[in-house]
């Protein structure tokens, strides 16, 4: 039997406590991501895959969307992301991160980068 990595039980309350509390840059990406408005593609948000919780993901293309603030402007964090990346990626996960501002002052090439992330 496959061993089960999304969505585990455990943590289907942590999940949603951080849906009822995105950060702003959060908010304004889930508001043009959810209900399939970009590019048709179905993303959900604080889905969480073994152990970690992730801003978006998207199953269809394989990936991971992370909005980084300034919590992860310090060396301690830096590490913990690169590990969780690194983990992420051998499970076959394409992981692409942003700067909050990133979403405020330039959605378009956000987009762009998504797009290219894409399969």
């Amino acid at each position: 039997m496959k061993e089960r990595i999304h969505t585990l039980k455990h943590l289907k309350e942590k999940r949603a406590e951080l849906r009822k509390s995105l950060t702003p840059a959060e908010a304004f990406l889930w508001k043009h991501l959810k209900s399939r408005q970009f590019e048709g593609r179905r993303f959900t948000r604080q889905h969480s895959i073994k152990n970690y919780i992730v801003d978006f993901y998207c199953a269809k293309e394989r990936l991971i969307i992370e909005l980084d603030g300034e919590v992860h402007n310090n060396e301690n964090a830096r590490e913990k992301d690169e590990i969780r990346t690194s983990f992420l990626e051998s499970l076959g996960y394409k992981v692409i991160r942003f700067e909050n501002k990133m979403v405020f002052e330039n959605l378009a090439s956000v987009f762009m980068e998504i797009r290219d992330s894409f399969r």
